[in-house]
């Protein structure tokens, strides 16, 4: 049975039940989930000082302004219908899924075209030569430069809910979060292969993913980043499944991953330095190779999550369109995509000097 926005109860969480699960640390969910009980049943009316079961999380959202290496050079609203993902385009055009239709903006954030899809579009990516590949809830169709479907790929069997799409120039790989799975395809969509599925032998953990958000990311150096949020991982993979490495950590300190589940969605920098995005607490940063946090791109208070003053109506989001979606093109900007904002934003590194820290 599906909701009115076409979404699968069963793979879908509420962010009052995301945050019961551990958004903001065991304690403080634990006293945010009890302070928003006393507050349904009209028990607790005095001011949000005085409330004995308010979790304060402003020390949360603080950022130290030494860390954060990036200033804002980009903001611009989406419009439209709900959005999922966005991709960056060769030609440096911004590419947003929102509801059934590709949104095509120029990087100054102007319309510039249209793409209508049959099926909601749930991950989006853009190769080098232009073509679009669309990931639909159980399989992914291919859009050429004109917004002419080329390809559409056999649906995926079991519970698909596919999240991400990458493509290089041998292979095309998709983030299943419903399978729990990350397939290789080749560029024809043919002979896949099955990466990141538990296997003691090979010394793989498994995916864990209480909220529908798998992102994959091929790196030059050969190795596959993808997420494994109810980890609180990174992991990077070889073409044939091997698990090389893994970073990561849970907390809310600022070189963790806090909630239940984060990072939700990752890019790379041109030199293989790897930015992560996390939701609940949105959360923009760049980590080295071993998984040291270098810098941060963007605190909580740049997103409309935490900025917006209608917290009640924040937290009873949707997680499926909570978040943040992240890019980079090959200046090195940081590119991130607001998911409750419905707006893109662009981030630039600040010049030598313009932040405080470990270099980034």
């Amino acid at each position: 049975m599906k909701d009115t926005q076409g979404n699968d109860p069963s793979t879908s969480v509420s962010r009052r039940a995301f945050l019961g699960r551990g958004a903001l640390g065991a304690a403080g969910a634990a006293a945010v989930g009890m302070g928003a009980r006393v507050q349904a049943a009209g028990k607790a009316e005095t001011p949000a000082e005085e409330n004995p079961w308010r979790y304060d999380i402003d020390s949360l959202r603080r950022v130290d302004p030494a860390l954060i290496h990036y200033d804002r050079v980009v903001l611009f609203p989406v419009g439209g219908a709900t959005v999922r993902r966005f991709a960056l385009g060769p030609d440096g055009r911004v590419y947003v899924a929102s509801g059934k239709s590709v949104l095509v903006f120029t990087p100054e954030g102007a319309r510039a075209a249209e793409i209508a899809v049959g099926d909601l579009v749930r991950a989006i990516h853009v190769s080098r030569d232009g073509r679009v590949y669309v990931g639909l809830r159980d399989r992914v169709e291919i859009y050429d430069g004109s917004g002419r479907r080329a390809a559409r790929w056999p649906a995926h069997s079991g519970k698909p809910f596919i999240t991400g799409v990458a493509a290089t120039a041998t292979d095309v790989f998709v983030a299943d979060s419903g399978n729990r799975v990350v397939y290789r395809f080749d560029l024809d969509g043919g002979s896949p292969l099955r990466l990141g599925e538990k296997n003691a032998e090979r010394r793989v953990p498994g995916l864990v993913l209480p909220s529908p958000f798998l992102d994959v990311e091929p790196g030059a150096d050969g190795l596959l980043r993808v997420n494994n949020p109810g980890r609180h991982k990174v992991e990077l993979y070889t073409r044939g499944g091997d698990l090389e490495q893994s970073w990561g950590k849970s907390g809310v300190s600022i070189e963790a991953f806090c909630g239940c589940c984060n990072p939700v969605a990752l890019a790379l920098l041109p030199d293989g330095r790897c930015v992560t995005a996390e939701k609940g607490l949105p959360r923009v940063k760049v980590y080295d190779a071993e998984g040291r946090l270098e810098s941060v791109v963007a605190g909580p208070d740049s997103f409309a999550a935490v900025a917006s003053e209608d917290r009640e109506a924040a937290t009873t989001t949707d997680t499926v369109h909570d978040g943040l979606d992240v890019a980079v093109d090959a200046q090195g900007k940081v590119w991130v995509l607001d998911l409750v904002g419905a707006t893109v934003q662009a981030f630039q590194r600040k010049p030598a000097g313009g932040g405080g820290g470990k270099g980034a």
